[in-house]
């Protein structure tokens, strides 16, 4: 006997069967009836059964005590039968004596029996329906759970095998659900997932605890699908509450998987997608663009990428790099076109691609070598990278035997119908595969970046032709100016160009003279410099007739109304008005400046800019008395000029008002830290002009900056010649003579014979043609300038002379052997000068015979 149960009434069952029997559920009553009909016996079951107690029930007739009163004659009938040795089995309804009502339904099996005396007796055994019904309801539901179910479902035992299999399992796993009998989970799944099924098995028999949702990943019998399984896990107990079992029911959750597999990749996707437009595209820089890619795609997306451009689109070639099926981008017999590899991103720590038959993006996936980046290379022909090329279509390129890489993606950057390069997604063996999704966001993603570089290609070409037209307008290298050490700085409000309205100029004119322009066109960016650059053509147009400064403003004045007159004429033809932005484009202020280094004398004039600033040596810096006329463009009233003599080493600073205003600070507080800056202009210039922009707090960005300095440095005394000769013909070679003494006191006697002879051309005409006393003047810096100044006001002008003519070839003459030559107006009269080269010890070139006869 292997347990002896205790019940709840303190007596002992000797019981060799486990617990949980059939009989457990049955509840089996028993009693025997007498000879006399009456009860002898009465079973535990019975008390329990009909609640009455054996001391109650011996010696009852059962028929009246238990059954209703309607049925007790065919009772009465039952039991003589019984005891004539018959038996019977059937359903009585019962009562619970004193009660009248039914109780119950038994179903009792009454069977005959003989006491000791041989006298006839019978044995009942009574079932209560109600506990059969609730069996059978039991099984039914059991069954229908069990067999009936969708979901797989299996019995296992104490031993791990399986004892039941539903009908579902069988049909998913082959044969009936008795084949199934006996087996493991070895038997269904590889060794490791079967190994975590039976921990999983093992763990719910010893604790109890139900495991639910517990994943697994098989594949059918005859099916290389990989199907995931949803596994809930419970143990199984008796009806006397001993575990028999674990029950585990299976649901197949593939497409659950697939789907939230799906939809995990389409939210990266959507986030690859946001990082990829928060940060492609950041800067207009080529080769960033192509890093910012890749710094999203790795290792988001994929475990190598690489992106190659067009050469052409990086050396900064006009024609568009590519256009799909065209011969411009693949050529016939070599390929692509140049390709540089600009950017390389891999998520694989220290693992090298192989170099033979390569197909990852480090080897360029068409090539057998690595491409390193910053090499320019082709794609060979029949490559999948010169066909996505050429078709501007992606390529799905698998990865060879033993190779690192799995699948590579060659995806063409196009833009605008333009193919701009060609970027390379690449997953590694292990990692999952592309999917038609992962497609499409690698087409997304090239085409966003692709879009972004165009942007920046767009941008380098208009910025260099920005800057070409900047630094075309600006005076080139460092400006030299006689009498003059010079410095600049100029530097644009708008950091996307590099161009602004803000100009200077150095101007050189006759005698050694310097023009010095600044000039600032209202407005900023491209527009702007166009205006700022037809205004400097014009002012070094106007520079070159020696005007006077006022003179030269008033002229401008004119030329800046005349820029502005098309708005008016557009207006009237019922155009769109953009009136008032070429109204501010073309206002502008300006101060023009004439230095003489003979007399270190300058001449100021001011269209509405801000005053010029001059240092003399051991003093404050000033602000000069130059009266601001109005700006350039607003025409109606004339322009003053003031003279200022300038001592030797005293700094002129010519600047813009970027310099100097800020939204932060009023103008006086700009002008006034300027000034501060200055206060130790004995540094050396360019050291100043750095001081200066680095001290201020200009509020770069806001507007263009231009700073032009200048330190006086007279000429020499020694370094000038001046006579006044009288208006008589002997004044033709007393000018030769002193010209001839001046030059070689300089030790410039190479240039003596050639000198002679044009001043004794000049002085000749002064006499002819001019008027008053006549002066001449030599001049020795970089070059040798003569001038020769009389009182007439008619120009000379150069002319060719006939066969016949005895004369008129002097200035033929001045223009054949002088570098240059010209007049100007004075305030009494006119100059006519000449200037000569200074010899570098070859001697001065003769005029060949052919130019003497051109002259003639």
């Amino acid at each position: 006997m292997s347990e002896i149960p205790e019940q709840a009434s303190g007596g002992v069952v000797w019981q060799s069967s486990p617990p949980g029997s059939i009989y457990d559920y049955i509840r089996v009553a028993s009693f025997s009836i007498g000879p006399d009909g009456l009860v002898e016996q009465w079973s535990r079951r019975a008390v329990d059964l009909f609640g009455v107690t054996a001391e109650q029930a011996r010696g009852k007739d059962p028929v009246e005590a238990f059954m209703p009163a309607d049925l007790r004659e065919r009772g009465h009938r039952r039991v003589r039968e019984i005891l004539d040795g018959k038996e019977w089995t059937g359903l009585v309804p019962f009562r619970i004596p004193g009660d009248d009502r039914p109780h119950g339904i038994a179903e009792m099996y009454v069977m005959p029996s003989e006491t000791q005396t041989g006298e006839r007796a019978a044995l009942c055994i009574v079932v209560d329906v109600r506990a059969l019904r609730r069996i059978e309801t039991d099984l039914a539901a059991s069954q229908a759970i069990f067999g009936q179910s969708p979901f797989g479902f299996l019995l296992f035992g104490t031993d791990l095998t399986v004892k039941r299999a539903n009908r579902r399992f069988a049909t998913v796993f082959g044969g009936s659900a008795d084949d199934h009998r006996g087996r493991t989970v070895h038997d269904y799944l590889n060794l490791p997932e079967a190994d975590r099924m039976t921990a999983a098995l093992r763990s719910v028999l010893e604790t109890g605890e139900s495991v639910t949702d517990f994943e697994i990943v098989g594949a059918a019998p005859g099916s290389r699908d990989r199907r995931h399984w949803s596994i809930n896990l419970y143990r199984v107990h008796s009806g006397s509450g001993r575990p028999i079992g674990v029950a585990g029911l299976g649901i197949d959750v593939t497409r659950r998987h697939n789907a939230a597999r799906e939809a995990a990749s389409a939210r990266r996707n959507l986030a690859l997608l946001n990082e990829a437009g928060a940060r492609i595209g950041n800067s207009l820089d080529l080769e960033a663009t192509a890093r910012e890619l890749l710094d999203v795609a790795v290792p988001g997306f994929c475990d190598l990428a690489s992106v190659d451009l067009y050469q052409g689109l990086l050396t900064g070639d006009e024609a568009p790099p590519g256009r799909w099926g065209s011969s411009h981008d693949v050529g016939y017999g070599a390929g692509s076109a140049e390709l540089r590899r600009v950017a390389f991103a891999s998520a694989v720590s220290d693992t090298p691609l192989r170099t033979d038959e390569a197909h990852g993006p480090g080897s360029g996936c068409c090539g057998p070598e690595p491409i390193e980046v910053g090499a320019v290379h082709r794609y060979p022909f029949n490559s999948p990278c010169a066909g996505a090329l050429r078709t501007g279509r992606l390529r799905t390129v698998p990865g060879a035997d033993g190779e690192l890489v799995q699948t590579t993606l060659v995806v063409p950057m196009v833009a605008h119908d333009t193919v701009v390069g060609l970027v390379q997604f690449s997953r590694t063996k292990g990692s999952e595969s592309f999917g038609e999704r992962d497609r499409a966001l690698a087409a997304e993603l090239a085409a966003r970046a692709a879009v972004c570089i165009d942007n920046a290609r767009l941008y380098r070409r208009e910025h260099e032709r920005a800057l070409i037209l900047q630094r075309s307008l600006l005076p080139p290298g460092d400006p030299e100016a006689a009498g003059l050490d010079i410095a600049c700085r100029y530097l644009p409000g708008t950091a996307a160009t590099e161009v602004g309205g803000d100009w200077f100029d150095v101007i050189e004119l006759p005698g050694h003279r310097t023009a010095l322009v600044i000039g600032d066109v209202m407005g900023r960016g491209l527009r702007a410099a166009v205006a700022m650059g037809e205004l400097r053509t014009a002012v070094r147009t106007l520079a070159q007739l020696d005007l006077e400064p006022a003179e030269v403003l008033s002229h401008l004045d004119e030329i800046a109304r005349g820029l502005g007159a098309p708005i008016g004429a557009q207006q009237s033809r019922g155009h769109k008005s953009r009136g008032p932005e070429l109204s501010e484009v073309y206002l502008a202020t300006c101060v023009y400046a004439v230095y003489d280094p003979v007399t270190r004398r300058c001449t100021f004039a001011n269209a509405g800019h801000l005053p010029p600033v001059l240092v003399e040596p051991g003093e404050d810096a000033l602000l000069l008395d130059v009266p601001p006329g109005m700006p350039l463009g607003v025409g109606g009233e004339p322009f003053e000029e003031v003279e200022v003599e300038l001592p030797e080493g005293a700094l002129l600073a010519l600047y813009t008002d970027g310099l100097v205003e800020s939204r932060d600070h009023p103008l006086d507080e700009g002008l006034s830290a300027f000034r501060r800056a200055l206060t130790d202009p004995a540094r050396p210039l360019e050291d100043v002009c750095d001081r200066v922009l680095t001290s201020l707090d200009t509020g770069h960005g806001e507007d263009d900056i231009a700073l032009l300095m200048a330190r006086i440095q007279g000429l020499p005394s020694e370094a000038v010649g001046d006579w006044r000769l009288p208006r008589e013909p002997r004044s033709v070679g007393r000018a030769r003579e002193l010209a001839r003494t001046q030059l070689k006191a300089w030790d410039l006697e190479p240039l003596v014979d050639t000198v002679e002879l044009l001043v004794s051309e000049l002085v000749t005409n002064a006499l002819r043609y001019g008027e008053g006393e006549i002066r001449l003047r030599l001049l020795r810096d970089r070059t040798l300038v003569c001038e020769v100044w009389d009182a007439g006001l008619v120009q000379p002008r150069r002319r060719r002379a006939k066969d016949t003519d005895e004369g008129g070839r002097g200035l033929q003459l001045v223009g054949l052997l002088s570098s240059s030559w010209g007049s100007r107006r004075t305030p009494r009269g006119k100059t006519v000068w000449f200037e000569l080269a200074l010899p570098d010890g070859e001697g001065a070139a003769e005029p060949t015979v052919e130019q003497l006869l051109s002259m003639f």
